[in-house]
């Protein structure tokens, strides 16, 4: 199996930046797409951002494009969430996913509040 553990949320003011860390152990070479998803209370989670892990294609959701990055560091199994321009419909929990063939694997998950 697949071990994901977040860090780096934390609560900010509109228009900052926080950037999510995402730490892989496990049966790395079997993933193939990481995921950054967010669930705001009382709202069904939803997908923020993938990446390919070979290759590097990005997928962003329509509500965080041209303001969150997520990128890939192989080498040591870790995926980033850069959020930048944060708003305060960007508050969530951030959850990282790691999904290969026959598995999927959840972190923990991390808390990211923007208010003024």
């Amino acid at each position: 199996q697949v071990q994901l553990v977040e860090s780096g949320g934390g609560s900010v003011q509109p228009g900052e930046s926080l950037r999510l860390s995402c730490v892989g152990t496990g049966l790395i070479s079997s993933i193939y797409t990481m995921a950054w998803y967010r669930q705001a209370p009382g709202k069904e989670r939803e997908l923020v951002a993938h990446i390919i892990t070979r290759g590097g294609t990005t997928f962003y959701a329509d509500s965080v494009k041209g303001r969150f990055t997520i990128s890939r560091d192989n080498t040591n199994d870790t995926v980033f969430l850069q959020m930048n321009s944060l708003k305060p419909e960007d508050t969530a929990v951030y959850y990282c996913n790691a999904l290969g063939i026959g598995l999927e694997s959840w972190g923990q998950g991390t808390q990211v509040t923007v208010s003024s």
